[in-house]
């Protein structure tokens, strides 16, 4: 993009947000989660993101543990008030000074608490109330800090993207009309007055995988070389769907009067393995979107977006480790930059200073497209069995005949056993409610297979992509 199109102010704009923004490195930081049973202690984890080279953590709470681990080291720490406490804090300063007594006051200043996110993506959370609760807790816990004599902490709350009614093009980015007055325009005027950001999770996977047809694919991993979109209001041009993503942000804070809130990143991603039937989740599409987003966060000088060009985006990539406990499809376990065992899922560099030339080639990708054959849903080998049992009864009273075959005298009745019986069930009930969000996962006792399971007159029904 050429600099005489870009507006003047614009680039006035953009010059002082540049020189705000300063003392902000664009070292890039990483998720660590917690959300699995074999994950190494926070010790170790403390290591294995130092020989990442990761200069920022950000932890999905307050674990004492890892704060301890964090003790001493050059690591720039993000920790977060959990969602269940926004509501009760939200009214009362007695328990955000508690809060920040407990567990900011014993590690700081020698752990490097720098940012306090107050809940996370509250306003993608089906419990309204927390919505209006959420600015009224961000300003209690930024009065406990002070009280504590702490300054130095920034204090946000990262929002999904979600939160935009509107993303499309990114000059036409509106905040949701319930959230809009009530909740983001008094939060913008509390990160502005307070000089914090404005914290979001931008990850182009999701919307390539609902549009793959008419998103481009390197388009969405930023590796496009031919591939632009030029906003037809705005006139400015996109080389990549993630700066798209991030200018929708820019142009609905603008909207709102707000042109001077920084953006942080606070988490992105893709996928490095997922289900028979979701597409792109490889380990090829995962490092190359990673490398790529990282040598944008760490470009010299910054590149920036569109919108605001040369302003450097600080950053957390999702995530540190693949979590096993994770809910949802297969994908949600699989953002991680390294397997619990402490080994890379596939070479990466956060400082960006790597050539992409120099890392060993990576698998080819063979699921860019849709799985051609059908798909089946069965026990998982190991499972539980008390469990299953459990899974098997709350799949069967979803109603739509979903057992009728596997009661007694039914086609797929015998052999009568529990882990035919369930497989049975997970299988319908992921066929007739997949559409409608189902997964195949039940806690963690179903796996997908391609191997058709039916026998006889026993036909197990199957999902086809």
């Amino acid at each position: 993009m050429q600099l005489g199109h870009v507006p003047l102010l614009l680039l006035i704009l953009c010059f002082f947000i540049s020189i705000s923004s300063a003392e902000f490195s664009a070292k890039v930081g990483v998720n660590y989660g917690q959300l699995g049973n074999n994950l190494p202690s926070p010790s170790e984890s403390v290591k294995l993101i130092q020989t990442l080279e990761a200069k920022r953590v950000k932890i999905y709470g307050a674990n004492h543990d890892i704060l301890e681990a964090l003790r001493n080291t050059d690591l720039q720490v993000s920790i977060m008030v959990p969602n269940e406490l926004i509501n009760n804090i939200s009214s009362s300063q007695t328990l955000a000074d508690q809060w920040v007594h407990d567990n900011v006051v014993p590690y700081y200043p020698q752990t490097l608490i720098r940012y306090l996110l107050v809940g996370n993506e509250i306003l993608s959370w089906p419990d309204k109330s927390m919505w209006f609760n959420l600015v009224p807790a961000m300003r209690k816990i930024t009065h406990a800090l002070k009280t504590h004599g702490i300054t130095k902490v920034k204090v946000g709350t990262p929002s999904a993207i979600d939160v935009l009614e509107s993303q499309f093009p990114p000059s036409n980015g509106t905040f949701r009309s319930d959230i809009s007055g009530s909740v983001i325009k008094p939060m913008l005027k509390f990160l502005s007055k307070t000089k914090s950001f404005f914290f979001v999770d931008i990850y182009t996977f999701f919307p390539w995988v609902s549009d793959p047809i008419n998103i481009d694919l390197d388009y969405a991993l930023l590796e496009s070389t031919n591939v632009t979109y030029t906003d037809p209001v705005s006139g400015l041009t996109y080389h990549d769907l993630f700066d798209q993503k991030v200018d929708a942000f820019i142009f609905a804070m603008k909207r709102l009067g707000y042109t001077d809130v920084r953006i942080w990143i606070a988490e992105t991603g893709w996928p490095s393995g997922g289900d028979y039937d979701q597409i792109g989740a490889n380990i090829h599409n995962a490092a190359t979107y990673n490398r790529n987003v990282i040598k944008k966060f760490t470009a010299k000088p910054p590149v920036g977006t569109p919108a605001r060009p040369g302003v450097v985006l600080p950053s957390f990539i999702f995530a540190l480790f693949n979590e096993n406990t994770k809910g949802g499809p297969s994908t949600e376990r699989n953002f991680g930059l390294l397997y619990p065992n402490g080994s890379n899922v596939y070479q990466i560099d956060l400082t960006g200073k790597t050539p992409g030339s120099e890392f060993k080639p990576l698998p080819p990708a063979t699921n860019n497209k849709p799985y051609p054959g059908p798909i089946w849903c069965v026990v998982k080998e190991g499972a539980n069995k008390t469990a299953v049992a459990e899974a098997l009864s709350e799949a069967c009273s979803q109603g739509n005949k979903t057992c009728d075959p596997i009661q007694p005298g039914g086609n797929c009745f015998k052999p009568n056993s529990l882990a035919q019986h369930a497989s049975y069930a997970f299988s319908t009930y992921w066929a007739q409610f997949r559409k409608a969000g189902g997964f195949c996962y039940f806690g963690g006792l179903a796996v997908q297979t391609i191997k058709d399971p039916s026998y006889g007159s026993c036909k197990f029904p199957a999902v086809k992509i």
